[in-house]
């Protein structure tokens, strides 16, 4: 299946789609930690960056050679424009991807190497089951140089911007796993 035919595909709701490397496209329906996670950063953007602070959620971002990405959340320069429906890497100051039960390998392995790789000057890997955010910075053609780990419950942690501003995310309000209960 194509990129483009892949893109113009309705898959199910509730469920994220990552495509592989090998041309694999994965299914997975979306957790409540993962979606809880999501909101608590997004929320985090607006108290830091404003309402109107352009980020994206779920969207696509254009990378070269068909390297699209939909992370979870990026936040964008402020003059960044659109090029037809989609931003660029570009325009990209941090994106932040939230670790799944099945999408672990991918977030700390595969995009840590991929975002260096496009210059994503801010890369966060928040882990709801680890409780922890890894910030890395310093990108390369590999990977990142620097990356630093904060554990959830440490209070806020300022991160800078490549534009001057900075992101605060609040690591005592980013939403831990619910033990399971019996079925209903």
């Amino acid at each position: 299946m194509s990129v483009e035919a892949i893109m113009h595909t309705e898959f199910p709701e509730g469920y994220t789609v990552f495509f592989g490397a090998d041309g694999k496209v994965i299914m997975t329906p979306q957790s409540l930690e993962h979606s809880s996670t999501i909101k608590s950063l997004q929320y985090d953007t607006i108290v830091s960056l404003g309402r109107h602070a352009k980020t994206v959620s779920d969207v696509y971002l254009d990378f070269p050679a068909d390297e699209n990405s939909a992370p979870d959340l990026a936040i964008l320069r402020e003059d960044s424009q659109r090029v037809g429906k989609r931003y660029s890497f570009e325009d990209v100051l941090l994106i932040a991807e939230v670790v799944s039960v099945s999408s672990a390998r991918k977030d700390y392995d595969d995009c840590t190497a991929k975002y260096g790789r496009y210059g994503i000057p801010v890369y966060l890997v928040v882990d709801p089951y680890a409780a922890e955010v890894v910030v890395h910075t310093q990108p390369t053609g590999t990977g990142y140089i620097a990356a630093h780990t904060h554990k959830y419950g440490t209070g806020k942690l300022p991160i800078d911007l490549a534009d001057g501003r900075t992101f605060t995310l609040d690591l005592d309000e980013l939403p831990r796993p619910e033990p399971e209960t019996g079925a209903r």
